[in-house]
């Protein structure tokens, strides 16, 4: 029986459409192996869009946006717009409205990829790191004081409420559970300054630990996590986190696992609508040149083929990537793959075709 998905795809700002076109190219050849049909909305969201409408996010997108099943985007981010007004507007919004408050990152290095780490490999550098997505410092609570003056007071409110924090913990032990991998959960935080915020996380990290006997458990700071995680990638199986820490420490994994050209994540709400995206930037001054690597978002429809349940779907993808990354291009970095932007999605289609 053919299964149907109604998928927003917003492409998003300079070379956000160019890896999209690559990552719906091997979203399509996928679903045609797997009798799945895709139903695709674009949206015409981001700088061009704001700069022509003053628009960012039109309330009757989001009551669109709300009947599909993912939104797919590419990247946001314009030079011509002042930081913070499209991320705040158009990404923060859309994570904030449909209370995706999970951010799920795979952090995996593929065989031919190099890393930085002197002396590991694949069977070292294979974790996923489960963010907040929707409290903490990113909620947006302060202001100023006397601002403009020698006065001045910035203050900004870290949010931590119970259920936000127990939702995001014991996502990640499910996850973990259903990972079956290491079966270790590491939390984190920063216990020994920030002791209300993480005492709240610590005390309901264990708790709900009680739950899930099957589970390690560890904590670490999140000074020593970035420590370990390059000096020892290998112990991590699972991390959980606030929100803060963990937009930090997913940018050093994205690093050791090869770069931002293979990096993706997704936004997720466990019961509603959940939006996946390669985790670079738009890099605009790579628009049109056919260079950027679109492996990420590539990568990134597997994540959500594997949210949405396809899980055969999104094993092929990862096949198809693992392939290319192994036997084809010679480096991941913009300008250094050997092949041009849209020949590396051919080259992954034509390994999911079996050619």
């Amino acid at each position: 029986m053919t299964k149907e998905y109604r998928i927003a795809v917003i492409p998003g700002d300079g070379t956000g459409p160019e890896v999209v076109a690559e990552g719906l190219k091997v979203l399509e050849t996928v679903a045609e192996k797997c009798d799945i049909k895709l139903n695709l909305t674009y949206y015409n969201l981001g700088g061009e869009h704001y700069k022509s409408t003053g628009e960012i996010l039109p309330d009757q997108v989001l009551e669109e946006l709300a009947l599909l099943d993912a939104i797919y985007l590419g990247a946001i981010g314009h030079p011509d717009v002042k930081p913070g007004i499209l991320e705040k507007g158009l990404l923060l919004k859309l994570r904030f409205h449909f209370d995706q408050y999970i951010n799920l990152r795979p952090v995996k290095l593929y065989e031919g990829v190099d890393t930085p780490l002197k002396n590991k490999g694949p069977e070292d550098i294979d974790f996923v790191v489960i963010r907040e997505n929707t409290e903490g410092l990113y909620a947006g609570a302060g202001g100023f004081l006397k601002r403009g003056t020698p006065d001045e007071v910035a203050v900004q409110e870290s949010i931590n409420t119970r259920k936000g924090v127990e939702r995001c913990i014991r996502y990640a032990f499910e996850y973990c559970r259903k990972r079956n991998k290491g079966k270790k959960l590491t939390l984190c935080g920063k216990t020994n300054v920030l002791t209300f915020a993480f005492d709240l996380w610590e005390r309901v990290f264990y708790e709900v630990a009680k739950e899930y006997p099957d589970i390690a458990t560890d904590y670490a700071h999140v000074d020593a996590t970035c420590m370990w995680m390059v000096k020892n990638p290998e112990w991590f199986d699972v991390i959980v986190t606030d929100n803060m820490f963990g937009d930090i420490i997913t940018d050093l994994a994205a690093m050791i696992q090869g770069g931002m050209g293979i990096a993706a994540g997704g936004n997720i709400n466990p019961d509603g609508i959940s939006m996946f995206e390669p985790i670079g930037g738009s890099a605009p001054k790579y628009t049109g040149q056919r260079m950027i690597n679109p492996i990420a978002a590539i990568c990134a429809a597997q994540i959500m083929l594997e949210t949405l349940g396809e899980s055969k779907a999104a094993a092929m993808i990862e096949k198809g990537v693992m392939k290319v990354l192994r036997d084809d291009i010679k480096d991941v970095a913009a300008g250094r793959m050997g092949y041009r932007t849209d020949e590396v999605g051919d080259l992954i289609a034509g390994y999911i075709r079996g050619e």
